[in-house]
């Protein structure tokens, strides 16, 4: 059975449902061989959009039979969510970009409470979704994973937690595991073997801690010592990753952006020399408040290829006069992925089978594919901070093996 439709301005694909091995193959799209909705370039109107009056009525989005819950938390306990309303938009933009016709969007609040987003799965489901996008936050995704499995519908949710992950759950988000394995494996492969770590006390901190010990022992590299700080010891753990001195040659520091600053005073002011020592991070530098720290300037981090988003950016402000948030992506390409699935006039559409499918995807931020434990692998390049911005010292990857990356 084979549909053929267009998922860029210039690229023409061919999708063929396998239904042997319920298997989502493309062909004719270049290199990477993967399904692609990560538009590279404006969309075509006559082939794409659909009417204004098509796309969205307040808790809907499209017009199609194939029924999708989109749960997002517009409202919270302080008012109207702008990053709920970023996802709900990226959404819709997909829908317009992909046409309209093929899925309804059920748009459901979340209240950004376990409660409420319950309510919202048990409603979604009730309407007739085959499958639900979202929430984002990782206490509300269990709970709708468990109304989802109770009604064997899967979940694509965006959270970052891998403990909300599972089967038949996947998350489509940046995870920290993700950005470690690449950054580390990219520093080992530049001769970094003798690292030290410096992380926060808090839950993302911990996260990324035993991930990187797990990926230091596998890439043989050996861990000085790991530095957990407060905004009120960072001063003096500095004095300790200082004290290293030519002990190390690299520093990983799993930090937000908008601590990042600070961290980088306090090693500069104990003597840490960031010319001699490589900083290494996460995606989350990916940030305008990373990049301009002058303490900041050569460290590399792993993250999503930029360009992908800022096509996107400029597409999402022509439409809502908005910038949207960096995870609106994740609605973007989810919502994208369900309409390609859902062309296929089949039952398994949103199977297991389908969704794992090992070639993957590729979408705005990259190629993704999503594990069976509902973790999502990615492509990521490396980045390098330079002038206030980034440099490319490795490209992302544009295949998976059938192994891994």
């Amino acid at each position: 059975m084979q549909s053929n439709f267009v998922i860029s301005q210039t690229i023409p694909v061919r999708a063929s449902l396998l239904v042997a091995a319920l298997s989502l193959w493309l062909g004719g799209c270049g290199p990477s061989g993967i399904p692609g909705f990560g538009r590279s370039s404006a969309p075509n109107p006559s082939s794409t959009t659909v009417e204004a009056t098509e796309l969205s009525s307040p808790g809907e989005v499209g017009a199609g039979a194939v029924k999708v819950a989109l749960i997002v938390p517009l409202t919270s306990a302080s008012g109207q969510s702008q990053i709920g309303q970023s996802l709900r938009n990226a959404a819709e933009l997909a829908v317009e970009e992909f046409g309209g016709k093929d899925v309804s969007i059920i748009v459901k609040d979340d209240q950004s409470s376990p409660a409420g987003a319950r309510a919202a799965a048990q409603a979604a489901l009730g309407e007739g979704a085959e499958i639900i996008l979202g929430p984002l936050f990782a206490g509300n995704v269990r709970e709708v994973s468990a109304v989802a499995r109770g009604s064997g519908k899967p979940v694509i949710a965006f959270s970052t937690d891998t403990n909300a992950a599972g089967r038949g759950t996947y998350l489509l988000s940046f995870l920290a595991e993700t950005y470690i394995e690449r950054v580390l494996d990219y520093a080992a492969s530049r001769g970094k073997r003798s690292m030290a770590a410096l992380v926060p006390n808090n839950e993302y901190g911990r996260l990324a801690e035993a991930q990187f010990m797990a990926v230091a022992a596998r890439k043989k590299i050996q861990v000085m010592t790991v530095e957990t700080y407060t905004t009120t010891t960072l001063a003096s753990v500095a004095q300790k990753i200082a004290a290293l001195n030519d002990r190390i040659d690299s520093l990983f520091i799993p930090e937000q952006a908008d601590a990042m600053a600070n961290v980088a005073a306090a090693l500069a002011t104990a003597g840490v020399d960031s010319r001699r020592i490589q900083l290494l991070g996460t995606g989350v530098w990916n940030d305008a408040r990373v990049l301009q720290v002058s303490g900041m300037q050569g460290a590399w981090f792993a993250a999503p290829d930029n360009a992908g988003f800022a096509n996107f950016v400029t597409r999402y402000q022509r439409k809502f006069g908005s910038e949207p948030s960096r995870v609106a992506t994740l609605a973007y390409d989810a919502a994208a992925l369900v309409i390609v699935l859902a062309r296929q006039q089949s039952s398994q559409r949103f199977s297991e089978a389908m969704l794992q499918n090992q070639t993957g995807f590729s979408g705005i931020d990259g190629i993704f594919r999503f594990r069976a434990d509902g973790t999502t692998e990615r492509g990521l390049a490396v980045l390098q901070i330079s002038n206030g911005a980034t440099n490319v010292l490795s490209p992302a990857s544009r295949s998976f093996s059938s192994s891994g990356m």
